[in-house]
């Protein structure tokens, strides 16, 4: 390459026009319709009752201030085309919304609010190999120290059943999306890299899978996220530091704070 060429490369780059962000805000939440699929699985009120759908409005409305342009759930739709949950449409047109899930009463309720007419389905299924880290932790006596963990993570469900008696569903929620409480709750994941030696790599092998699970996710919403749009997640709480590292770390991507539209 010759120098004129070069330098006139130089110039194009410091002169083009900036993409626009992709802003995206991660809303990690419980799973209203108990599905028994965690560690630690919570004991819900009935998100229909009419105080319950009350709160949802309301949380709906406050996330609508974002202005979303996308709305991404927990829901696989890797055959689908440009990704769309076909239920939704379903739900636009009035069927389904005693529908006591998530992606049904938060998702589908702020794309609709927000005008949206499709709401996008970014999950994939991944390994979990918590046998195999309770195997070697049996083994090696150190299962004390894991059924120590898997309390604490019971703990914390516990205490957010208890909210659930004084605290609106947004208040929940906002409780559940501190920075610090996302922190905390990752904890796990970091803790169980001291379970293995030598070859033997339990607590690698399950840190390992989580992540790579929650990258493929994230993979999903990249190739759908175009510059300028804003983006709302609603995933279970447990990805939330995942994929906001995922989303920290995109180039030209920024994260947006759930807490800032959910309601006091």
């Amino acid at each position: 390459m010759n120098r004129l060429l070069a330098l006139l490369l130089v110039f194009v780059a410091c002169h083009a026009p900036a993409a626009e962000p992709v802003r995206v805000m991660v809303l990690g939440t419980f799973h209203f319709a108990n599905p028994g699929l965690d560690l630690a699985n919570a004991q819900v009120d009935d998100v229909l009752q009419p105080r319950r759908q009350a709160e949802l409005q309301a949380l709906a409305e406050g996330l609508a201030r974002f202005r979303p342009t996308v709305v991404a759930v927990e829901r696989d739709a890797d055959a689908a085309p440009d990704r769309a949950v076909k239920s939704y449409a379903d739900y636009l047109a009035g069927q389904g919304r005693d529908d006591r899930n998530e992606i049904v009463q938060v998702g589908f309720r702020l794309a609709r609010l927000a005008g949206l007419q499709r709401v996008v389905g970014i999950d994939t299924h991944g390994d979990f190999p918590f046998e195999a880290l309770q195997a070697w932790a049996q083994r090696n006596g150190r299962a004390a120290d894991l059924q120590k963990e898997i309390e604490d993570i019971q703990a914390r469900v516990k205490r957010m059943e208890q909210q659930q008696k004084t605290h609106t569903i947004g208040q929940v929620l906002r409780d559940m999306n501190q920075p610090a409480t996302i922190r905390d709750d990752n904890g796990f994941y970091m803790r169980v890299l001291g379970y293995g030696a030598g070859s033997q790599q339990p607590g690698a092998a399950l840190a390992g899978a989580w992540a790579a699970r929650n990258l493929a996710i994230c993979a999903r919403l990249a190739q759908v996220a175009r510059p300028g749009d804003r983006v709302v997640v609603v995933y279970g709480a447990g990805h939330s530091h995942a994929l906001r590292q995922c989303v920290a770390d995109v180039p030209g991507w920024q994260l947006v704070e759930a807490v800032d539209y959910l309601p006091r």
